[in-house]
């Protein structure tokens, strides 16, 4: 763990975070930050104010509630290769596919929180122990999950580990929730608040149902199961996807809840369909969709097997799927795993293997693309005019958001990135597979 020297403490602006970050992807929940004096140009001996080794794994991002930061993580006991392959055994996975999987022996799932001026970790308190979790894919985490503000409660969500709810002054555990789907490679899905509601997507191989729960309680307010989907396999209906709330030109507020095979709409607080999509047979979804109120669209990556961007018109009622809702699509160079970014007019993604692309919103039309090297699961920001994009080699690529690719800076950090980065008053706060860093004076 490495701390600035007191004196340099003592001289930071106490003022600096007046602002906060509540979920995943930011305040609007996708990726756009109002920070200002985000630095540019930063690593791990320049333009650092702390770094703070981390307890555990997780890819989970952090949150800001104005006073400290929060973050899960699950703390690993890791078995042996023989130990590794009978837990396998164990649990039934075929043999094909253990060098796609990693297990524990046991986890420990952890809410940790984090002083924003220091970088001390103020708490780290276990939640619950797992004895012999069930396997996930190497490249997620027991803790990927990105917790959720509501008022006065920090709500970690591990998936079917459980939710917990923490009370941010006290630190104490409010109310706790297990809510049982079978992920088959581990959680994904991060809580959403839309009012006094707690929403959570739950698509797993065995049952696919969005749900909410009261906020302040854990109960369960209402539960809408997914429709039938056409995959023979419950691998082919899973989902990790964070939903989005929006309103449209009629004023109806929509859940937009994205999955397998279907991109549905809810009423968020009765949960009752006002439209659904089939937009094929993309699965393991992951990216969260971002909404332009302009164009009144919501653009979808559709996720595993082929993905395709598509941008779906959002003023339709019951199955719209042959209703001519498709503005435009396109299928080359989309992403599995990180989320799009809309700034003004423009549309931005990166692909998983590293080629960035930049589309007219409104028509889809294609203005550059280019290769940004690195592999990429983090999703990108947009903060102080400028574009952040870190990759799972450690590196942070920062470009200029327009019609053509202008590259600004191009930054390096030890270990991998696999969480969204935060963008605050002054400062840069990235999250690697061990280390918390605030970057910026």
């Amino acid at each position: 763990m490495r701390f600035l020297p007191l004196l340099i403490l003592a001289i930071l602006p106490t003022g600096l975070f007046a602002d906060n970050w509540p979920q995943f992807r930011g305040p609007t929940g996708d990726g756009i930050a109002t920070a200002e004096n985000v630095p540019l140009d930063f690593g791990e001996e320049s333009n650092i104010a702390w770094k703070t080794d981390l307890p555990g794994r997780g890819w989970s991002s952090p949150i800001f509630d104005g006073e400290a930061f929060w973050l899960t993580a699950a703390i690993e006991k890791f078995p042996t290769e023989e130990e590794r392959i009978e837990l396998f055994k164990k649990q039934g996975v075929e043999e094909k596919k253990f060098k796609q999987l990693q297990v524990a022996s046991s986890i420990e799932l952890t809410v940790l929180k984090v002083d924003p001026n220091s970088g001390e970790i103020l708490l780290e308190r276990p939640l619950q122990s797992v004895p012999n979790p069930e396997a996930i894919h190497s490249l997620n985490s027991y803790a990927s999950p990105t917790p959720v503000l509501s008022g006065d409660l920090v709500i970690a969500h591990f998936g079917s580990f459980g939710t917990y709810a923490l009370d941010h002054k006290t630190e104490k555990v409010v109310w706790e929730r297990k809510i049982k789907i079978d992920h088959s490679v581990g959680p994904g899905s991060s809580p959403f608040i839309a009012d006094d509601l707690l929403i959570l997507i739950c698509d797993g191989t065995d049952q696919q149902f969005v749900t909410a729960l009261q906020v302040s309680t854990g109960e369960t307010v209402w539960r809408t199961d997914r429709p039938a989907m056409r995959a023979p396999k419950g691998d082919q209906k899973k989902a990790y996807c964070t939903p989005i709330l929006i309103k449209d030109r009629a004023g109806r507020d929509q859940l937009i809840c994205m999955g397998a095979q279907w991109l549905i709409s809810y009423q968020p607080k009765t949960g009752k369909e006002i439209w659904r999509f089939d937009h094929g047979s993309g699965f393991s979804v992951v990216p969260r969709p971002v909404f332009s109120n302009k164009h009144q669209l919501v653009y979808i990556s559709t996720g595993f097997g082929k993905p395709k961007l598509m941008a779906i018109r959002v003023d339709g009622s019951g199955d719209i799927t042959n209703q001519d809702k498709v503005a435009w699509e396109d299928p080359k160079r989309i992403p599995a795993k990180p989320s799009p970014l809309l700034v003004g007019d423009e549309l931005y993604l990166i692909s998983d293997g590293g080629v960035g692309s930049c589309f007219d919103a409104a028509t889809g039309a294609l203005h550059w693309n280019e290769r940004i090297d690195g592999n990429y699961s983090a999703s990108p920001l947009f903060a102080d005019g400028k574009i952040y994009l870190g990759n799972q080699e450690g590196t942070i690529n920062v470009f200029a958001p327009g019609k053509t690719y202008q590259e600004m800076a191009k930054n390096q950090i030890d270990g991998s990135i696999m969480a969204s980065p935060v963008a605050l008053d002054g400062a840069l706060i990235l999250r690697s597979d061990t280390a918390l860093y605030r970057f910026g004076k």
